[in-house]
């Protein structure tokens, strides 16, 4: 079988490669027969204390390379507290995942979910067969020192991982600081900040780098990983708030999952007080890429309370019925009336704030695909752009960068780099 050969430095992703030819116990699979069956099977497994950004960032990436993802709770109820109050409902227990069969196994971090992970012992036995198939596994942040090494498949490998579990990893593998880190069959990353450039090579070594590049492109990640982020600033004003900043994040079936889980996991890190609404008629919530988020309350009743910033994640589907709902609106529309901060990303400010005027005399961007349908284009190329009150972004890899930058003008510059360093945004 041919094996396919990656460059050492990816233009899209700097990614280190080893062991390119595996041993013959090995089995991978090469460009063509991955192209003959597009639909690989991949599991997602999630837990208590699962770091959101990076299970559903993964997740969404994954899911659309064209890949049968499932996610699996390894607790004893589908719905899962994943870190930072952020509500995950999984496709399926553990339990319920067979004996394998699957093309990738891939394992966020955060703790105590990369913990929980390990001490799942069907988990364990399913990455053991995987690796002894010779079949793809991966794992960011604390797990690949929490859960691969202790598990005895790191062995003899090159392996990341967050900073502060180097120590941890280093009897298990031979610990390198590489963001992506490939090889053989392994694929390992470092962080939150990390995990779009882990999915994207999860994606290459499933599909092939023409696939990788077709996905990357519309995510509108970074060419500059690591390096310090920029905002466009216009008008600048100070953003007031008493003691804590109280900010919504609505959501709405088509919400697009990592745009809202971003924004929420990073404001929350920042200790501000985040309301996640949804606009539907019941909490739970089906994003874009079909995974399941629970909001904290409906829209109707967080409508009575004032905001010191609402803040409106993109997804077509989402920004439609962000669109359609009178009371978000109206709320959107009193919040610029006061002049009280408000933004969105994604499809969002073309699909919601323009045709309701709340765009009026600002600057802003969207999506590039939707940009011709802002009345003011003269900003667009910006990642982020803010106009006194309003903030704006492009898309699902700018996310980060967005949040940040709300973080920045609630708590100052400091504060959002510590928040980005902890992250992995920027270089520590």
């Amino acid at each position: 079988m041919a094996l396919r050969h990656l460059a050492p430095h990816s233009s899209l992703l700097r990614i280190s490669h080893l062991n390119a030819i595996f041993s013959p116990k090995k089995r991978f699979l090469s460009v063509s027969s991955s192209m003959a069956s597009p639909a690989r099977k991949v599991l997602v497994p999630i837990a208590n204390g699962t770091e959101p950004m990076e299970a559903v960032i993964t997740i969404d990436v994954l899911r659309r390379s064209g890949a049968d993802v499932t996610v699996a709770s390894v607790e004893k109820q589908l719905p899962v507290d994943a870190g930072h109050g952020v509500k995950i409902v999984a496709d399926a227990l553990i339990s319920d995942c067979g004996d394998g069969g699957f093309d990738l196994i891939a394992l966020p971090g955060g703790m105590p979910g990369a913990t929980n992970l390990r001490d799942c012992a069907i988990l364990e036995s399913l990455v053991k067969k995987q690796a002894a198939d010779g079949r793809l596994y991966a794992a960011v942040c604390a797990s690949p020192a929490v859960a691969l090494g202790p598990w005895g498949v790191l062995k003899g490998l090159k392996a990341t991982c967050y900073p502060s579990f180097m120590e941890q990893l280093a009897p298990c593998a031979t610990a390198v600081e590489s963001r992506v880190q490939l090889d053989g069959i392994v694929v390992t990353s470092r962080g939150p900040g990390t995990t779009m450039e882990f999915a994207v090579a999860l994606i290459e070594q499933l599909y092939g780098k023409e696939k990788a590049n077709e996905v990357s492109g519309p995510l509108v990640m970074r060419s500059n990983h690591g390096d310090e982020y920029t905002v466009r600033e216009l008008n600048p004003v100070e953003w007031k708030f008493d003691d804590c900043p109280k900010i919504l994040v609505p959501i709405a079936n088509g919400t697009e999952e990592m745009e809202a889980v971003v924004i929420i996991d990073i404001l929350r890190r920042a200790k501000a007080n985040v309301v996640v609404a949804s606009v539907e008629d019941k909490l739970e919530i089906l994003a874009s890429r079909k995974v399941k988020l629970v909001a904290d309350v409906l829209l109707d009743d967080a409508a009575n309370h004032l905001f010191d910033l609402i803040v409106l994640p993109g997804g077509l589907g989402g920004a439609q019925a962000f669109a359609n709902s009178e009371k978000l609106v109206n709320l959107l529309k009193k919040q610029r009336e006061i002049n009280r901060p408000y933004g969105a990303i994604c499809a969002s400010p073309a699909l919601v704030l323009e045709p309701h005027g709340l765009l009026k005399g600002k600057k802003a961007t969207a999506f590039p695909a939707l940009c011709n349908k802002l009345s003011d284009q003269s900003e667009v190329e910006n990642r982020v752009v803010v106009d006194g009150t309003l903030i704006t972004s492009r898309g699902p890899g700018t996310s980060m960068e967005f949040a940040l930058a709300i973080v920045e003008k609630l708590f100052g510059r400091q504060k959002a780099l510590e928040l980005a360093k902890m992250m992995l945004v920027v270089h520590p």
